[in-house]
């Protein structure tokens, strides 16, 4: 697989056209979102390569690492909105982090520290990690901020925490 990707990278890199875009996000925009594969980011929002910062990993959920990122790109790449998107149907929605470790092979217990961040609650997770983001002190003041949801089934974005 290894080698089929990156012979289809070399094609790629053949007709390459993004050197020229700027670093910053031309439109100002943010996005957390998942890693699912169902999520693509800059079709379904009508964007392009270089308007927007977008962070991904499993769930979609605020960590420290989300963070990090979002005080850069709000103080060195031009964001001033971010949404935080999660989505319907996800492996980590109305789970526990408990039933995740009892899913796991049993020589995976002595890593007990790990956090997944499921989300028992899914829209009690969005606005706890909508909160996480407006509460970090690191970021500029009047950085907007939503919690969304889509879904996965009909591409349909939904607004649940305004700004």
């Amino acid at each position: 697989m290894f080698e089929e990707l990156l012979r289809s990278n070399q094609k790629y890199a053949e007709s390459f056209c993004l050197a020229g875009i700027p670093a910053r996000a031309a439109r100002g925009f943010a996005l957390v979102t998942c890693m699912d594969s169902r999520i693509e980011p800059l079709a379904m929002l009508g964007l392009v390569a270089g308007d927007a910062k977008i962070m991904r990993n499993a769930g979609g959920r605020v960590t420290d690492d989300v963070l990090r990122s979002l005080i850069l790109a709000t103080r060195f790449l031009g964001v001033e909105e971010i949404a935080v998107m999660q989505h319907t149907k996800c492996a980590l929605a109305h789970r526990s982090d408990e039933e995740i470790w009892r899913d796991l092979p049993s020589e995976a217990a002595g890593r007990s520290g790990m956090r997944f961040l499921a989300m028992p609650d899914p829209d009690a997770s969005l606005a706890a990690d909508v909160e996480a983001v407006r509460a970090c002190e690191l970021l500029p003041q009047g950085i907007r901020v939503e919690g969304w949801r889509y879904d996965v089934a009909t591409g349909i974005v939904e607004r649940l925490i305004t700004a």
